[in-house]
């Protein structure tokens, strides 16, 4: 807490100010980007508020539901290893006018909601080991990612 201190000192200097209603200092635990990641000594976890409305998700009627259920799943897709795969079912139906439900689609939709269930905790980065950049295309489209090697189980995204 002295390093803390130290801070708050050199923000006061320089005439910075932090909000005491939106400051949390020693917690075990904070709630991260509204209340959608929990971030601990851990690691980056979901927040379990969000899993149970994807998990309760009623099965899609209309493309506006299945939108809005890609979009909350789609939040944390890098949670779920891949995530591209299971909702491919999903995604095709919304490139249609309209919502036809089809077998594939329900299991898409079952195993996606499977697979939040078990979501891991994500490793913080280790500042201390290198990055590498990643660039790479596949038909149409490019990427670049950066990754970080660890020689833990514990994935960092996926």
């Amino acid at each position: 807490m002295n390093h803390l201190g130290m801070v708050l000192q050199i923000w006061e200097q320089h005439q910075f100010y932090a909000n005491r209603k939106k400051c949390a200092f020693g917690q075990p635990q904070i709630a991260y980007l509204g209340h959608r990641h929990i971030i601990s000594g851990e690691g980056v976890s979901a927040d379990p508020a969000k899993l149970e409305a994807m998990v309760g998700w009623p099965e899609p009627k209309n493309t506006t539901e299945l939108r809005g259920f890609l979009g909350l799943t789609g939040y944390y897709r890098r949670f779920v290893k891949n995530y591209g795969k299971i909702v491919r079912p999903l995604t095709e139906l919304l490139k249609k006018n309209s919502l036809k439900w089809t077998e594939m689609a329900a299991l898409a939709f079952k195993a996606l909601k499977g697979a939040v269930t078990t979501l891991p905790v994500l490793a913080l980065p280790d500042l201390k080991l290198p990055f590498v950049t990643r660039v790479g295309k596949w038909n149409w489209s490019c990427f670049i990612t950066r990754e970080q090697a660890c020689c833990v189980s514990q994935p960092r995204v996926f």
